[in-house]
């Protein structure tokens, strides 16, 4: 008997999939060119990868349906601060850019408030 099996998501997985489309498109909004999305490597992910005018910009997507735990942005610590610098050097290495690099933070709340945090860390 052959049947398929539907896989579904976890929704704090389509949560942070909506968080981060809603990013991409304030930041298209807001001028910056994408590069890549969800770039993996051994070392972790990078959200997303732009640019803005020339400096190559690393941004990190957090989403928090409440601040009950701690804000989207007390969860960047500096061990995920570590990681993605690590993604981001193995990043160039594939992909050498020869301009400045800033690390963002995109911050949305439950009520889908932005926060934009540029030169985060």
């Amino acid at each position: 008997m052959l049947f398929t099996e539907l896989k579904t998501k976890a929704i704090h997985l389509i949560r942070g999939e909506n968080a981060e489309e809603q990013a991409h498109a304030y930041l298209l909004n807001k001028g910056l060119k994408p590069l890549h999305r969800n770039y993996r490597c051994k070392h972790g992910e990078l959200d997303l990868i732009m640019t803005d005018q020339h400096a190559l910009v690393i941004i990190e997507v957090k989403f928090r349906k409440t601040d009950k735990y701690g804000s989207a942005l007390e969860c960047v610590t500096r061990t995920k601060q570590s990681r993605i610098i690590a993604a981001t050097q193995h990043y160039l290495s594939i992909h050498p850019k020869d301009c400045p690099i800033r690390f963002d933070v995109i911050a949305i709340s439950g009520d889908s408030n932005i926060e934009w945090i540029k030169n985060a860390f």
